[in-house]
């Protein structure tokens, strides 16, 4: 081997090393070591678009603590007023990721909410944490649960609104869920609209809608202005269901898979970070309520991140199936089944025609392989399977087994 090859090597074992290891990762040595061959992110500097809502956390505070600079990239977290602006943002380039519905990121990619495009889903962000909220006045008249709900809308016959946040998106099935498993066709006995999550409780303080399914701190602030009560919590439905998710499009995974995997795993490490104290939490509640990024007081979210939860008509609880953004790593893994779940639900309620073929979508766009590879960076622990199994409010269990025969099975569907 020649002098001047061993001096070549040398130096860029030298500058792997250097990425690897350091924290806040020159420009310049980061190029060098990229030429080189390295896996350094292709791209340093990422616009990611949020939602007000508490599970926007992790991605705010990989910025705010700084777990971005470890994985040699730089977050700019960009505050975003709707699920249709986020997405129209992310199919035409202007956000390169996003704090994201799942099932937001499986209708566009099928082309059923909006125009179509490959996406792609890195990972869940959260666990459980959203609620559905029923108005102070249908609670006056007895409306406090599913079954109360049921039992008015049969007595007292009108017209009922009810508001989700985006039609192929976790609220709206969660609503359809909870209203179906109670005896309430959601497509033929009430009125849906899409409302942005912000705006919720204005809305129902102005008598719009009858109830709302939204995520925190929207239903525990809706309690606080005394206009609305918690007739159920999402991880009433499922507990620990996947919500939110770091989404992009399948184009950015497949142009920049360093910049993938580096976000993710700082991400990662900003979600452990959450979920180890009561003080973290508590400095993250802090955080997020800032105009900057939720805009409320302090009080609207860290009750219900801390599980200490009020329904607004009196009772009191503490909820260990609170919002969960780490858990061991249980949190976010991207199950296959997950997705898949989404999928039958689209079809249940007509927003699919036919079957999927839901494996193939989910693997698709779940990008387990770039997961595992931030895992390991950010040291959290992988599950055994890539598809897990779930019991819902109605005792059905979902495990990803035979989707086709699970979304034909409900009695109430469109």
């Amino acid at each position: 081997m020649t002098d001047l090859l061993k001096s070549k090597l040398s130096r860029r074992a030298v500058l792997q090393t250097a990425a690897v290891g350091a924290v806040g990762i020159n420009p310049a040595l980061r190029a060098a070591v990229y030429a080189a061959g390295s896996d350094a992110p292709e791209k340093t500097e990422v616009k990611i678009g949020f939602i007000p809502l508490t599970d926007c956390a992790s991605v705010v505070m990989a910025s705010v603590m700084g777990f971005d600079k470890k994985h040699g990239v730089k977050i700019i977290p960009s505050k975003e007023a709707s699920w249709a602006g986020v997405r129209d943002k992310l199919v035409n380039g202007e956000l390169d990721f996003a704090h994201v519905l799942y099932g937001l990121v499986y209708g566009v990619h099928l082309g059923i909410s909006g125009p179509k495009k490959d996406m792609a889903v890195l990972m869940n962000l959260n666990h459980n944490g959203q609620a559905i909220t029923l108005s102070k006045k249908l609670a006056d008249k007895g409306a406090v649960n599913g079954a109360g709900l049921a039992k008015l809308m049969a007595s007292e016959k009108r017209e009922y609104t009810f508001a989700q946040t985006f039609p192929t998106g976790t609220h709206a099935m969660w609503l359809y869920y909870w209203l179906a498993a109670n005896g309430i066709n959601p497509m033929k006995d009430a009125k849906v609209i899409t409302v942005p999550p912000p705006q919720m409780v204005a809305n129902m303080r102005v008598g719009n809608m009858d109830g709302f399914c939204v995520g925190e701190p929207w239903n525990h602030r809706a309690i606080i202005d005394g206009i609305g009560v918690t007739a159920a919590t999402t991880q009433d439905i499922w507990k620990d269901h996947p919500e939110k998710v770091l989404g992009t499009t399948g184009e950015f995974v497949k142009k920049y898979p360093n910049t993938a995997r580096a976000v993710t795993a700082a991400i990662l490490e900003a979600s452990q970070w959450i979920d180890a104290s009561l003080s973290n939490k508590s400095k993250m509640a802090e955080t997020i309520a800032d105009k900057s990024y939720v805009n409320t007081s302090v009080d609207a979210i860290n009750q219900r991140i801390l599980g200490r939860y009020q329904d607004g008509m009196g009772k009191t609880w503490d909820d260990a199936n609170h919002m969960k953004f780490f858990n061991e790593g249980t949190v976010n893994f991207p199950y296959l089944s997950d997705g898949m779940w989404f999928l039958t639900q689209h079809k249940r309620w007509g927003l699919l025609k036919d079957h999927p073929d839901y494996l193939t979508v989910a693997k698709q766009i779940n990008q387990i392989d770039i997961y595992k590879q931030a895992a390991t960076a950010s040291k959290t622990p992988l599950p055994k399977s890539d598809m897990r199994s779930s019991k819902f409010m109605d005792g059905v269990v979902w495990d990803g087994k035979d989707p086709r025969k699970y979304a034909d099975s409900f009695k109430v569907k469109v």
